[in-house]
C-alpha cells in the first residue's frame, strides 16, 4: 500500500473520543467557520467542509443549523484554535488541537491531564516537526471511475498518493493543497464523503499491548477536555 497505507493507519489515531464529545466537535468546527466566514455555505468554504464532515458523522441537521445561529448570534462566544504538544512513556508522542474561549484554563488542563497520565507537556515546536500536516479526503469508487485516470488528474492539483480500497478512496496531499484539491472534485463532479487536515507521524512506532495501556491513559485524560479538538500520536 506504500505510504498511503501508513497515513491512512496513523490517521485513525486521530480520536474523536466517545460519542458524546463528537457532536459538540463538529459544532465548534462550524461555528468557528461560520463566524470567521458567514453562515452561508455556498459562499464559505471552510463552512461547507465543517458541514460535511459532521453529515459524516451523522450529526443531525438541526444541531449543524443551532451551530451556525449561535455563531452568528450577537452574543457568540469567540473560540480560537490553539495546539500543544506532549510526550508520553514509552517513546509515545502527542499533538493536541483545541478550540477555547479561555486559553489560560485550557493550557492548565492539558498539562494537568499529561501530568495524571504519566507524561509531560513540551514547549510548542518541540514535536511539530515529527508530525506532517496533510490534507485527506475520502469519497466513494463509482463504477465509471478509473483511479489511474483519476490520479493523473489530481496531480497537478497537489495530489501526492491515492488509495482505493472496498470501493473506498483516499487522496493525500499537502495541507497548502487543500483549497486546489477541493476545487479539482468540484470541477471532476466528485462527491466527498470527509475532508479533513491530519497531522500523521512522520515515523510511526509500534507498542505493545501492554504499553498501549499507558498510552491509552494519556489519550482518554486529554479528551476528558471539552476544549480539545483532536488529539494525534505517533502509534503505529
Amino acid at each position: 500500500m506504500g505510504r498511503a497505507f501508513e497515513y491512512r493507519k496513523a490517521s485513525k489515531m486521530k480520536r474523536w473520543g466517545n460519542m458524546s464529545r463528537v457532536f459538540p466537535r463538529l459544532g465548534r468546527t462550524i461555528m468557528m467557520a461560520a463566524k470567521e466566514g458567514g453562515g452561508d455555505p455556498e459562499s464559505n468554504a471552510k463552512l461547507r467542509t465543517a458541514i460535511l464532515n459532521a453529515k459524516a458523522e451523522n450529526m443531525p441537521k438541526d444541531n449543524i443549523d443551532a451551530a451556525i445561529k449561535r455563531a452568528l448570534g450577537k452574543d457568540a462566544q469567540t473560540l480560537s484554535e490553539v495546539t500543544f504538544e506532549g510526550k508520553g512513556p514509552h517513546g509515545s508522542l502527542f499533538f493536541v488541537e483545541c478550540a477555547t474561549d479561555n486559553n489560560t484554563r485550557t493550557v492548565a488542563n492539558i498539562k494537568s491531564a499529561f501530568k495524571k497520565a504519566g507524561g509531560e507537556m513540551v514547549n510548542n515546536g518541540s514535536l511539530e516537526f515529527m508530525f506532517s500536516r496533510k490534507a485527506v479526503f475520502e469519497f466513494a469508487k463509482t463504477s465509471e471511475m478509473d483511479i489511474e485516470e483519476l490520479e493523473l488528474e489530481l496531480i497537478d492539483a497537489g495530489l501526492e498518493e491515492i488509495e482505493e480500497e472496498d470501493g473506498v478512496v483516499l487522496v493525500y496531499a499537502d495541507y497548502t493543497n487543500f483549497g486546489t484539491l477541493n476545487a479539482a472534485f468540484d470541477r471532476l463532479g466528485i462527491s466527498l464523503t470527509k475532508a479533513n487536515l491530519e497531522r500523521i507521524a512522520n515515523t510511526p512506532v509500534s507498542f505493545s499491548e501492554e504499553q498501549m495501556v499507558d498510552v491509552e491513559k494519556i489519550i482518554e485524560k486529554i479528551e476528558d477536555d471539552d476544549d480539545v479538538q483532536a488529539v494525534y500520536t505517533n502509534i503505529g
